[in-house]
This record gives structure tokens, sequence and C-alpha cells, in this order.
């Protein structure tokens, strides 16, 4: 059995509500004000006055959401400098909707190499490295990406797509990323993901210089 990826969340976390504010003073019987030397009131020092609690504001090093196009969502991370940086993301479920694996896939400044396009392929830990992953497109043949290292989120392939293979994305519909579990090698585990959306994502996503 392949273990699912930890979830990953795009989205901002929902507003709360604002801070609790609270009185420094209060009064006593004959209506004087009695204070601490700190400035807080008795009651204060009784009384919980709460934290504030999360506003939903985005923190840095944060993964969300930017906009969907069809089945593809422009996830960006939380940076200090003002443009985030995005790439084109899709996640991959089993039957029961538990996320299985990724694809996140950006364009690359052409300077006379093959590759147009790069992505970064996430699979279960538990995937045979050394037969890597394969993605096919519509049923037609497919092509075959190493795994290069794995972390507690996944085992990762850093792959290049050609102009052709860019082109099959787009005219497609459904491409199907193909591993082996490390117990059961015997065994093909398909995972599929939609194109619907694939040429308006790709048309908007950073390109990354070389």
């Amino acid at each position: 059995m392949i273990k699912s990826l930890t979830p990953m969340t795009l989205a901002a976390l929902i507003a709360i509500g604002s801070a609790v504010s609270a009185q420094e003073s209060t009064a006593t019987a004959d209506g004087a004000e009695e204070t601490t030397q700190a400035g807080e009131s008795t009651t204060d020092q009784l009384l919980d006055l709460g934290q504030p609690v999360d506003d939903g504001t985005i923190q840095l090093g944060q993964r969300y959401s930017k906009e969907t196009h069809g089945d593809w969502d422009l996830a960006c991370v939380k940076v200090e400098a003002d443009n985030d940086p995005c790439s084109l993301l899709q996640i991959m479920r089993d039957p029961q909707g538990n996320p299985m694996a990724e694809i996140s896939l950006f364009r690359i400044d052409q300077q006379g190499g093959q590759a147009v396009a790069g992505a970064t392929v996430i699979v279960p830990l538990e995937t045979l490295i050394a037969t890597g992953v394969t993605i096919s497109v519509d049923g037609a043949p497919g092509k075959r990406y190493n795994l290069s290292h794995c972390s507690p989120l996944g085992c990762f392939a850093q792959i290049g797509l050609t102009e052709a293979d860019v082109n099959a994305f787009k005219q497609g519909k459904s491409a199907v990323l193909s591993l082996r579990p490390a117990l059961a090698p015997d065994n093909e585990v398909e995972l599929s993901f939609s194109l619907s959306g694939f040429t308006a994502g790709y048309n908007v996503v950073d390109v990354v210089k070389q």
C-alpha cells in the first residue's frame, strides 16, 4: 500500500475576527479608579484578556492559490519581494480523494537548450526509486523520468519538457503518471491528472531564467 502525501493547503486561512480590547482601569466602590503601577487595572490582573488570532493574512513562505485555470492552480509562495514566484500546480488523488502526488510546472527562458519548461513531480515515499516515473498523454507512449531524491514530503523528479511535450499537454485531455511501489514492484500504479485549462495557465505562469 502506497502512503499518501501530506495534504498541502493552497488557500489562506479564513479570517477569524478582530482582537478583543481590554479596559485599563476600573472604578472602586467610592467612584475612584484603582490602577496598578504597570498601568493595568485590578480587574485586568484577574481576567484572561485573550490574544490576537490569525486574521487570514498570508505569511512569508506560505503557498497559496492566486488563481485557477481549469483543473490547474497558479500556486504562489509569499516572499518579501513584490512579485511572489508562481508555478502551475495540480495534485493527483486516489479514488478516496487522498493526495498522492503532484506536478508543479514553470516556463524556462530558453537559451539554446531543448527544455522550454521545467516541472517538479512529487510521488509517495514508498515509490520504487530505480524505475522512476512515467508520464503519458491521452494513451500515447510515455516518457520515463528519474527520481532524484526523497524527503519527508515524498520522492522528487526534476524534469524538463520540450516544445513537443508542452504541445502534447496543450492538445491533450488527460495525462497519466505511472510508478511502481517499492513493496510491490510488479504492480504499476497509475495516477491521472487533467489537462483542462493547461494552455491558459501555461501562458501566465512564471518564466524562470537559466
